[in-house]
């Protein structure tokens, strides 16, 4: 059943404040390279962060910016923000200077919360920077200084469940993002269904996540889910890769790990990946991007661990189409998650029957308020009670969901819909491919035609540079691959190799760049 918190309800209480008040103060919260926080330690740090903000005349309501690298400072930043009544805006430290221009005047934040790493662009952001009332950087000396002269103590603001808590980012490929009004009661409720009715997040779990905290996916299951039980969450800043993941598991000893495709696929293409001990944990999430079957396959063989698939948005905040431990299908989404209603519809929102691949339609007590200043996106999303995705997915009649891709992403080839999750999963089975992206282009004769983008595996890329390979031959043998397995309008027309693939402001493949270097 959906979770109804009562009217006057702030979630720092729920998933920190709640914690000391069991007695759980002194267990620890948070892990990192430098040691470790207890409970009591990060209320203590959120309240200060709180007068801080107090002390700058940061009212309810206001946007704070979050653009901190992952560790203790964001976490007790973000509760701070909400102690106050204030309203937490995440993005990423590692934004361009135009990317920082935009969230700063799409905002209209009072206040930003820095660090060394993304102090400069916030700096030059000049004309941008009208609303804001004053950027702390939060590991300069005299802001730690100032830390430590502010009381420990704080009486959270009585925000409504209603309020707007925190400002997710849509994670479309295309455009600019829009900012998606998420409210205290969404986090509660998303995490009583999914954190604690699918993952069963108990006190003696230890989570560590591949994609960082500004991302909604990992603020839950990386920081919110472990919190609201009383759990340890491990953070660090450092860019991810397959072998700093593993040292981090091996050293940590995590029991659930936070994950997205890429990231499965690197670690499967790590050459001592079946020698590394990922004996400690008891399941992974893969969320973000589809997860192609063959990867799912390959984790199975090599790791054994459960691997859950799901399908969460912004709008919705968190995951409400899940596997479920013991139950999982590969190549499948899994099923709703119970608290959530969804359905396949048609473009004139009527439901399609089983096996039809059809527009997702979902509704449950996580539906965001709307979009900042986009009336027109909100009526197109939000109709009544439902949130209508932009996901094109299946049902079948055990009530498992697959999913067919983006809508702005399928592609009308030969008159016949084409998923390009279906032609990358059939690449990605050949081992000269480390990761894939497909797009519709327009050909020569002005219809559209998949095209590849392809950033071969370490084996594949090594014979090319040693001269073994020529990028016209292997091109020729990858079409070969998809043409002996799948219906020949599927075929990509055109293959590119690329040193890496283009990514969004959330890691995620930037399909619409792709589309315009293929024009």
């Amino acid at each position: 059943m959906p979770f109804t918190p009562p009217t006057r309800f702030n979630m720092a209480h729920y998933f920190l404040d709640a914690r000391v008040e069991e007695g759980r103060g002194s267990r620890t919260a948070i892990l990192t390279e430098g040691g470790a926080l207890t409970y009591a330690e990060v209320q203590a740090r959120a309240n200060r962060y709180a007068n801080v903000l107090r002390d700058m005349g940061i009212e309810a309501e206001r946007r704070v910016i979050i653009a901190l690298e992952d560790g203790p400072e964001f976490a007790c930043a973000l509760f701070g923000i909400l102690k106050v009544g204030a309203v937490a805006v995440m993005v990423n430290p590692h934004l361009k200077l135009d990317e920082v221009e935009f969230f700063l005047e799409y905002t209209r934040a009072a206040f930003a919360f820095v660090d060394a790493s993304s102090r400069a662009s916030f700096e030059q952001a000049g004309p941008a920077t009208q609303h804001l009332r004053a950027l702390a950087v939060v590991d300069d000396p005299e802001f730690v200084a100032r830390m430590e002269r502010e009381s420990p103590l704080r009486e959270n603001y009585p925000t409504h469940r209603d309020d707007a808590a925190i400002w997710l980012f849509s994670g479309g490929t295309t455009g600019r993002p829009k900012a998606v009004l998420q409210t205290h009661r969404s986090f509660a409720n998303s995490t009583e269904l999914y954190g604690k009715g699918i993952l069963a997040m108990q006190e003696a779990d230890v989570t560590l996540s591949v994609p960082k905290l500004y991302f909604g996916y990992a603020t839950g299951t990386n920081l919110l889910f472990p919190f609201s039980v009383g759990g340890t969450s491990v953070l660090w800043p450092e860019r991810c890769t397959a072998e700093a993941l593993f040292d981090r598991i091996e050293r940590f000893r995590p029991t659930v790990l936070v994950s997205v495709p890429t990231m499965i696929g690197l670690m499967l293409s790590h050459p001592e990946a079946g020698s590394r001990d990922l004996s400690s944990l008891r399941l992974a999430t893969s969320a973000g991007e589809a997860l192609p079957p063959e990867l799912h396959r390959r984790w199975n063989e090599t790791f054994g661990i459960e691997l859950l698939d799901g399908l969460g948005t912004a709008e919705m905040w968190h995951i409400f189409i899940s596997n479920r431990p013991g139950e999982v299908r590969p190549g499948t989404l899994g099923r709703v998650v119970p608290g959530f209603e969804a359905r396949v519809c048609d473009e004139n929102g009527r439901a399609l029957p089983d096996g039809e691949v059809g527009w997702l339609w979902v509704r449950g007590d996580s539906r965001a308020l709307g979009y900042w200043q986009r009336l027109d996106d909100t009526k197109e999303a939000f109709r009544g009670e439902w949130y209508v995705s932009g996901d094109m997915v299946s049902r079948d009649p055990d009530g498992f969901f697959t999913y067919a891709g983006r809508g702005d992403d399928m592609l009308k080839v030969s008159g016949k819909w084409l998923a390009p999750s279906e032609v990358e999963d059939c690449l990605i089975q050949h081992r000269a491919v480390g990761e894939v992206a497909v797009v519709g282009v327009t050909g020569e004769t002005g219809l559209t035609e998949p095209r590849a983008f392809i950033v071969l595996s370490g084996e594949a890329a090594a014979r090319l540079g040693a001269g073994e390979l020529s990028k016209p031959d292997l091109a020729a043998e990858l079409r070969s691959h998809v043409a002996d397995r799948l219906a020949s309008y599927k075929c990509p027309r055109d293959i590119a190799f690329l040193d890496d693939l283009p990514r969004t402001h959330l890691g995620k493949v930037d399909r619409a760049r792709l589309r315009r270097e293929a024009s």
